[in-house]
């Protein structure tokens, strides 16, 4: 027999075995049909196998028993698809010398199929004893199509259950196995992120033009970056942005003016080719986390890039407007389809495309953590011309959110230090 099926058998067997309801089910088919002997069977298409099993007449069947098929009347059920009723086989010529009449002298038997949800027969639901019986044909035809169908409903379920614990099972190692993979990655990228920032002090120390000082300055400024977004990966490994990433808030238009104009000279600088339309209406400072806020707008650009029409150019906007601070980065290109945009958040969300084969798939998700952890929020606006990923915040709110929060984590440790007094 075929491993993969001699597997599904013995997986069937197993879920059958499993399912205690089924001792009741047969106890109730052998108190109404006054039957000694029921049984539920798993029928290949060469052997007849008890699953399930209640014996009160000793026929010496046990669970797990194989016949082969031509051997045992459900042949018949099988071949048909239909029930089978046999009042008295001696009475019959048909089955008065039936191999399984000869050897375990059975005189009435009766029999349904069992299906899967596929209408795939799985097997048989029988009941049978050494009397003759005189059955209802009617009424007990009904009786085991029902309980045929339970058992089948009952089958069905556990099938389900098994396999989502399999799945979520699948689903924990493979999350265990990305965190690994994702803490070895930040642990290996520091020592080159090191290495590149030493050299740049070196060769700022060299006599050279001041447009080499500045590109020197630039990739000085971007190993700092580096280093910070290496410690949001490792956060993330840790488990660590499940409960929100933690900012350092500033009110410094300086600071954040010069993350933001930093982040898009790297931009410019990986990318020469791309075209880049910046505008900054920073006026007044407000709390944030600029660094933050430098990170979000990198995965935006970073995203625009690998997406956008190449043709057109990445337009960055930040400013406050109406009382709220907005970061915004539009590019061309092709609409993204609303149910792409509903997953686009996710961790590990990556769209299949050549673009995409290089990332993790946590940039955009990163965006929206930083959003809200500056009590904002992220949005797509996308068309048949252009795709505009908006942060926007209400400055008000976050000043609300972090002062309450920060005054409760005060009361706390206040009434903690008062009960170690």
């Amino acid at each position: 027999m075929d491993n993969t099926l001699e597997f599904d058998i013995q997986k069937d067997l197993d879920i059958i075995n499993d399912l205690k309801i089924l001792t009741e089910i047969l106890d109730i088919i052998r108190l109404k049909t006054d039957m000694g002997f029921a049984a539920i069977t798993r029928v290949t298409e060469k052997e007849w196998i008890v699953a399930h099993i209640k014996d009160s007449l000793k026929f010496n069947f046990k669970k797990g028993d194989r016949l082969p098929l031509p051997h045992v009347i459900c042949s018949e059920i099988k071949q048909v698809k239909k029930p089978l009723l046999i009042e008295n086989m001696d009475e019959s010529l048909k089955y008065t010398s039936h191999p399984f009449n000869l050897i375990h002298k059975c005189k009435s038997f009766a029999g349904v199929p069992i299906y899967k949800n596929n209408n795939e027969l799985l097997g048989t639901l029988i009941v049978m004893d050494r009397d003759a019986k005189s059955f209802n044909t009617y009424e007990i035809t009904s009786m085991l199509n029902k309980y045929a169908c339970m058992v089948s409903s009952q089958i069905a379920m556990k099938e389900t259950i098994l396999q989502t614990n399999r799945e979520l099972m699948e689903e924990r190692r493979l999350a265990e196995l990305r965190d690994t993979f994702i803490a070895i990655l930040g642990h290996d990228l520091r020592n080159p992120v090191g290495t590149t920032r030493m050299i740049s002090d070196i060769l700022l120390k060299q006599s050279l033009p001041d447009n080499i000082v500045k590109q020197i300055e630039i990739i000085k400024s971007s190993s700092y970056r580096m280093q910070e977004l290496i410690d949001t990966i490792l956060d993330f490994a840790k488990g660590h942005i499940a409960d929100g990433i933690q900012l350092h808030l500033v009110r410094n238009k300086n600071q954040l003016l010069s993350t933001l104009s930093q982040v898009v000279a790297e931009a410019k600088a990986l990318d020469p080719s791309q075209t880049f339309k910046c505008k900054f209406e920073i006026d007044k400072d407000f709390p944030c986390d600029p660094d933050r806020l430098g990170e979000l707008l990198s995965n935006l650009l970073s995203n625009a890039i690998k997406h956008g029409d190449r043709k057109e150019p990445i337009v960055v906007y930040a400013g406050i407007k109406f009382g709220c601070f907005e970061i915004s980065v539009t590019n061309g290109g092709k609409r993204i389809p609303d149910n792409t945009i509903k997953n686009l958040f996710k961790p590990y969300y990556k769209e299949i495309s050549e673009q995409n084969r290089q990332g993790l798939g946590l940039g955009l998700y990163i965006v929206s953590e930083i959003a809200k952890a500056h009590s904002g929020s992220v949005e797509v606006f996308s068309d048949s011309l252009n795709t505009t990923f908006q942060f926007k915040m209400n400055i008000k709110k976050l000043l609300s959110e972090y002062y309450n929060f920060n005054k409760t984590k005060y009361i706390s440790n206040a009434k903690l230090a008062n009960l170690k007094n």
